[in-house]
């Protein structure tokens, strides 16, 4: 029998008084048996509860558990038993019946009395003019269509400032287009960059050993950065961005952001991480900006020379002119055909060089697996105006406008022969875009499609002297100038 700490201590005093246990047991009416004992006690440190031993389902069980739990000590963390994968064994392999709470209950205790040594997390300081990097998807709409989005998260620890930028992807060029924005907006180079192993920045072997990409490798070069990569699944090691990540998708990017392009939505996302510097501090309650004036202090000046973050390929273009790019293809041009080329590949853009180090192609760089060949249209445009009949038949249908498609379409063979020279003229002279918008509005004020007036509009679009949106001259003004009397006829 058991009695509440304040009668142990009246027992003890009253027999310290040399008062008979029968009349200590009297006085307070409790059994002279439990008086000896709670008298006679040596020690009376408080003890460890004890747990009341109940009999589980698991019992049979609980060896083979331990087995399984002690074999994950040697995988990584992310290849270990979860609970759930415990309790799923045991049903299909076992013929287990009990409940997955009973599994749960038994492996969260076999964690807790198995941890090893260097389990839990040390607080790390952080000087100022230091900074972690890290990646997170978000949706966003960008150009009407809806895009996960690779979210480059750049915070000073030191300050808790935080920035993101908004990529195509997670490679090493666009790492590297990513962390040059942030630089550029602050106006300075931090001295250390601490970042997760798992990007495109660098590979981890089996050894632990991390060979950084190329391109990431004379980034850090061109900017003098000390580079330190965290050690797998130590997310604590940079806490500060993995937070962050978390943090900016759920305050700066709810509802989901839109633009036309990347550089509009970083653009917004910078303006918007401006402003949070306005708040105080977690733990230290400075405002964020008086603490990240210290950050600025330590940074390192901005090289006087842009780095281009660009990866140099070499490729033979097919007889159809196309070349193959992180499994995608790529028209160069028909008339590239066969050629060893030289291919610039950065982060949004694809540029083919020949050996003579000419531009003979800039496309956008496309990621995932396009069921299309990436083309510019200009490109094509001469071969099939040599070529009308492939007119309807062609690649590059779908990139045309409706309304010069259906007008080519419709058109006779001496009229699809001349417009189809006049398209590929002007996308000669001023690009696929600026051809197509004249070539629209020509077709929308009824003109011919002729070469003489498609080239100098499609060139003036291209320039900027006249605002497309609004009213383009009629050109069928000039017919006065280049044939006198033509109106009196």
């Amino acid at each position: 029998m058991t009695i509440p700490m304040p009668r142990q201590q009246d027992i003890r005093r009253l027999d310290a008084q040399g008062i008979p246990h029968a009349e200590i047991a009297r006085r307070l009416g409790i059994d002279r048996g439990t008086v000896a004992k709670y008298a006679g006690m040596e020690d009376c440190s408080p003890k460890q509860p004890r747990r009341r031993q109940v009999s589980s389902m698991l019992d049979g069980f609980k060896p083979l558990i331990d087995e399984w739990l002690e074999a994950d000590r040697l995988m990584p963390r992310k290849q270990r038993h979860t609970a759930k994968r415990v309790y799923d064994r045991l049903v299909d392999e076992r013929g287990f019946t009990g409940s997955y709470s009973t599994v749960l209950r038994y492996v969260r205790e076999w964690r807790q009395g198995n941890r090893e040594p260097g389990d839990g997390y040390v607080e790390l300081g952080w000087a100022p003019g230091s900074v972690q990097m890290d990646f997170g998807l978000a949706r966003a709409r960008l150009a009407g269509e809806w895009v996960d989005d690779h979210c480059l998260v750049v915070t000073f620890p030191h300050s808790n400032k935080r920035y993101a930028v908004l990529l195509p992807a997670e490679n090493s060029e666009c790492i590297c287009e990513g962390l040059m924005t942030v630089f550029g907006h602050i106006g300075g180079v931090p001295h250390t960059l601490v970042i997760d192993n798992a990007s495109g920045a660098g590979h981890r072997n089996s050894k632990g050993e991390v060979t950084l990409s190329r391109v990431f490798e004379a980034f850090i070069a061109h900017y003098r950065l000390d580079v330190r990569f965290c050690n797998p699944y130590a997310g604590h090691e940079k806490g500060s961005v993995e937070n962050a990540v978390g943090f900016l998708r759920r305050n700066l990017m709810v509802p989901p952001l839109g633009a036309e392009s990347h550089e509009q939505l970083t653009r917004l996302m910078l303006a918007r991480c401006d402003e949070l510097g306005r708040g105080i501090h977690y733990r230290t309650l400075d405002p964020i900006d008086d603490l990240f004036a210290d950050d600025l202090k330590a940074l390192r000046p901005l090289p006087s020379y842009r780095f281009d973050p660009v990866r140099w390929e070499t490729r033979k273009a097919d007889k159809y002119g196309v070349v193959e790019i992180d499994s995608n293809r790529y028209n160069i041009g028909p008339d590239m055909h066969g050629r060893r080329l030289d291919i610039a590949i950065r982060a949004t853009r694809i540029t083919v060089k020949d050996r003579a180090g000419r531009t003979v192609a800039d496309l956008k760089r496309v990621y995932g697996k396009s069921p299309r060949t990436i083309q510019d249209p200009g490109k094509v445009f001469p071969l099939i105006a040599s070529k009308p009949r492939a007119w309807r038949d062609c690649s590059i249908r779908p990139d045309v406008p409706d309304e010069v498609r259906e007008y080519l379409d419709q058109a006779d063979d001496r009229t699809l022969k001349s417009s189809l020279r006049a398209i590929a003229r002007a996308c000669e002279a001023a690009g696929f875009e600026p051809a197509m918008q004249a070539v629209s509005h020509a077709i929308t004020l009824d003109w011919d499609l002729n070469e003489q007036e498609m080239v100098p509009l499609a060139k003036r679009i291209a320039d900027g002297d006249i605002d497309y949106g609004g009213d383009l001259p009629d050109l069928n003004t000039y017919d006065k100038f280049n044939h006198p009397g033509k109106e009196d006829e």
